[in-house]
């Protein structure tokens, strides 16, 4: 044991064996238990049993979106498999009373504190694991000393998890981001399943849209809602919330990043400036910037706002992209770019709700969509923009295949029905289309769904909410 720890022995296991309460009735404690499960649950889960590959998982994602719920209900679908519940172990690092015990001390601890003489068949659960320095190299031990044993960790500080993983443990770790509530999420904890049916009863197929709505009216409000507070679960499930988003959303989260996370780990000295910066990029959330524009606004040096960017999307608070042209080509420069809130809910947090009618509306429908897709791992989601003599266009969102350098599918995100009514206007969107050779297109609308051939290229109009709620998941 450490010489440095001065906590006695009997005092460790005394909160182990608080955190740990299944040994005794076999539950997790109600203030989980009683919380519905996100629906990434069924994604996460098999990778907690998987065995045949001897690797710790490392459930990542920004603070506050229900990582530790997740890991209590991995614990009680465990015991509900019949897992024995004395081979089932949790412990929160951030509690200062392992402040100066390694992971195998305490993991020695369970051992002595459940007379294991070995810990083969044991689920070992380690939350928020940043706060142990050397983490991975201590887990990455761990993983080769107990084969038989199932590693899973958790933590909030997103960038330092993904880098350390990524370095470190090569071979030993598994990836598992759990971003904010996608819109199909917070219908779901919210208990509005009733306003959505299913398209197709094969689910065998891939079908889009997979679903639809009965009453779109309602569904745009709960949009609005979940655009305004719908990024964590807390927040969805407490009106009380609502009305002080910015102390709980800024104080508790944002800040705790800006002021705390990333300077510890990238040593920003101006963390003021970090967060004005931030600020200005949410509140111009979906815009288009370049380094220049970016530079002159803020005051801020372009080499360091490329550092910004690059720590503020490492800590999943932005998403950053990049534009093609109208041959879906990237440019070898990089002048422009487009910066989207990982959260939209974040905006509301820091300046206020929105409502359907505002200005802003376009950008948040647009950052909302634009964050459903980004739970998709690997994708290489580009803008569309251009300009050559006369003709110039943009399209709002195009997928392309990384490895044909094609675009797969294109989007136009309208908050608008105009455009059902007079599919023409849509001139950049028919350039882009013939110009890659695209025969369909998706366009967003406030509540109108149809279908319109222009030029023999079929444009698909789905409501925005009912787009959003189909994105998640798929």
């Amino acid at each position: 044991m450490n010489n440095f720890n001065l906590i006695p022995t009997e005092k460790v296991i005394e909160r182990l064996r608080y955190e740990n309460p299944w040994w005794i009735n076999m539950r997790i404690p109600e203030a989980y238990s009683s919380m519905s499960k996100r629906l990434y649950f069924n994604l996460f889960y098999p990778f907690v049993v998987d065995k045949e590959v001897n690797r710790a998982v490392v459930l990542m994602g920004p603070r506050r979106v229900g990582k530790t719920v997740m890991l209590f209900h991995s614990i009680q679908q465990l015991i509900e498999e019949e897992v024995n519940p004395q081979k089932i172990f949790f412990v929160g690092i951030d509690n200062p009373i392992y402040l100066h015990l390694s992971l195998e001390d305490i993991l020695s601890l369970f051992g002595k504190t459940q007379n294991l003489t070995e810990l083969k068949g044991c689920y070992v659960f380690f939350d928020e694991i940043q706060y142990l320095k050397d983490w991975e190299r201590h887990l990455k031990i761990l993983v080769d000393i107990y084969p038989d044993t199932k590693f899973i960790v958790s933590g909030s500080a997103t960038a330092a998890l993904k880098w350390h993983s990524m370095e470190s443990g090569a071979g030993r770790f598994t990836d598992f981001l759990l971003p904010p509530l996608t819109f199909q999420e917070y219908i779901h904890l919210k208990n509005l399943n009733h306003l959505i049916f299913s398209v197709s009863k094969d689910f065998s197929k891939e079908v889009f849209p997979s679903f639809l709505t009965h009453d779109v009216k309602v569904l745009n409000m709960e949009f609005i809602n979940y655009i305004n507070f719908g990024g964590f679960p807390e927040v969805v499930m407490s009106e009380k919330i609502h009305g002080n988003m910015g102390r709980y959303v800024k104080n508790d989260i944002i800040d705790k990043v800006l002021l705390k996370d990333l300077p510890s780990l990238y040593g920003i000295k101006d963390v003021q400036e970090l967060n004005r910066f931030f600020s200005y990029i949410a509140f111009n959330t979906g815009n288009e910037f370049s380094y220049e524009n970016m530079s002159k606004d803020s005051g801020i040096q372009k080499e360091t706002l490329k550092k910004y960017l690059e720590y503020l999307e490492a800590a999943f608070l932005i998403k950053v992209l990049y534009k093609v042209d109208n041959n879906a080509k990237r440019l070898k420069r990089i002048t422009s770019f487009k910066v989207y809130l990982t959260n939209p809910s974040i905006r509301t947090a820091l300046f206020s709700p929105i409502t359907a009618t505002d200005s802003e509306m376009g950008n948040m429908v647009e950052t909302a969509l634009v964050s459903q897709w980004m739970n998709h791992q690997n994708l290489d989601l580009t803008y569309a923009r251009w300009k050559n003599g006369k003709n110039e266009g943009e399209v709002d969102l195009v997928l392309v295949d990384n490895k044909k350098f094609e675009p797969v599918w294109s989007l136009e995100i309208k908050w608008s029905n105009r455009f059902l009514e007079k599919p023409q206007e849509l001139k950049s969107l028919i350039s882009f289309c013939k110009t890659n050779g695209l025969q369909n297109a998706w366009i967003t609308t406030i509540d109108q769904s149809g279908v319109k051939v222009v030029d023999t290229l079929q444009f698909s109009f789905l409501p925005a909410s009912v787009y959003s709620y189909n994105i998640a998941l798929r």
